[in-house]
């Protein structure tokens, strides 16, 4: 895989944040926030209030736009964000990363930080031209995003759920002689 952990927990980061508004809503509360905050191992000022989970919860379209976004657009999206956020590119060194970039300062609100942070990680996405690593979920019912770093660029679902479902739903149609390929 070309991309360095801290694109690689950046990008999974950005796909479970955009991934949280699709239904059930999993970012629902301060305390998910939190959680959200830990699980992907964010660093500067902890989210505490409504207002942050607000915030947070407001980027989620724009992320979607540019995780999903072809190449050229997805170059657009990157420079606005970070002009907008007034990006510093700095080496940092953390927790289990060595050195590597931040551009953004640990006190700013956590909703900018993740525009940063997604921004920054795109750039090596687009940069090693790997935007098919970001697809749309196969299930038919869904339109979660796929971070596929699969060596053989296999995966097909948000979840295993997904995968699950669609997996029980092929088997039932062969059962029942339906072809599931001619359209749902």
């Amino acid at each position: 895989m070309p991309f360095a952990p801290d694109v690689v927990e950046a990008l999974g980061a950005a796909v479970a944040l955009a991934n949280s508004a699709e239904p059930p809503e999993t970012l629902g509360s301060v305390e998910a926030l939190r959680a959200f905050y830990d699980t992907w191992g964010y660093t500067g000022v902890k989210p505490a209030s409504a207002a942050d989970l607000d915030a947070v919860r407001a980027i989620r379209p724009r992320l979607r736009e540019l995780l999903t976004a072809d190449r050229d657009d997805a170059v657009i999206l990157i420079n606005a964000i970070l002009a907008e956020q007034r990006a510093l590119p700095q080496l940092v060194r953390h927790d289990h990363l060595d050195w590597h970039i931040h551009a953004i300062s640990p006190d700013r609100p956590m909703d900018q930080r993740i525009q940063v942070e997604t921004a920054m990680a795109m750039i090596d996405v687009v940069r090693a031209d790997e935007m098919s690593r970001l697809q749309t979920c196969s299930a038919r019912d869904c339109d979660g995003i796929v971070l596929d770093l699969s060596r053989n660029r296999s995966r097909r679902f948000c979840s295993t759920t997904c995968g699950n479902r669609e997996a029980q739903a092929a088997f039932r149609a062969r059962r029942a002689g339906v072809d599931l390929s001619a359209g749902a």
